[in-house]
């Protein structure tokens, strides 16, 4: 029927906080399925990126700049405003697992000192489909993908 919404959701939206596997999970399920991967952090102005290497908190005046960047991509209230083509991927972690790959990591703005923040305002969507992280990115996007009923080839 015309203006019907798919049964499958069209844009997945992966999310938690740094270090829970987002890009990693994100990426390989682009590679498995052939869909497009966005890394929201590219989108980050870089008064935020500033911010964030200095150790600061980004509050939800920071964020609106960003969210307004990715709106043009995606949407959710103020990303995805219920649209059942937007579904949320949240990966989630005991806040050690996190931090100790916080600390390993190279090269990100992110520094460890944030995590507590991240885990204070993260707001995980209420249908968001949750996966921890303990699990192998591997892992994680075949439940996915089986979540989903997309049928890949190996």
């Amino acid at each position: 029927m015309k203006g019907e919404l798919p049964e499958r959701p069209t844009v997945l939206i992966f999310m938690g906080v740094a270090g829970s596997g987002k890009t990693t999970v994100a990426k390989l399920f682009a590679k498995k399925t052939g869909a497009i991967f966005y890394e929201g952090d590219d989108f980050h102005p870089q008064e935020n990126v500033a911010k964030m290497r200095a150790g600061i908190p980004l509050t939800d005046a920071d964020r609106k700049k960003w969210m307004k960047t990715l709106k043009k991509i995606v949407y959710r209230a103020t990303l995805a405003a219920g649209d059942a083509r937007v579904k949320f991927v949240h990966l989630t972690s005991p806040p050690d697992l996190i931090e100790e790959r916080l600390k390993s990591r190279r090269g990100h703005f992110m520094p460890p000192a944030l995590l507590a923040s991240q885990l204070a305002i993260l707001e995980p969507s209420a249908d968001a489909l949750t996966f921890s992280c303990k699990k192998t990115p591997k892992k994680i996007v075949a439940e996915l993908i089986q979540t989903l009923g997309i049928a890949v080839s190996d």
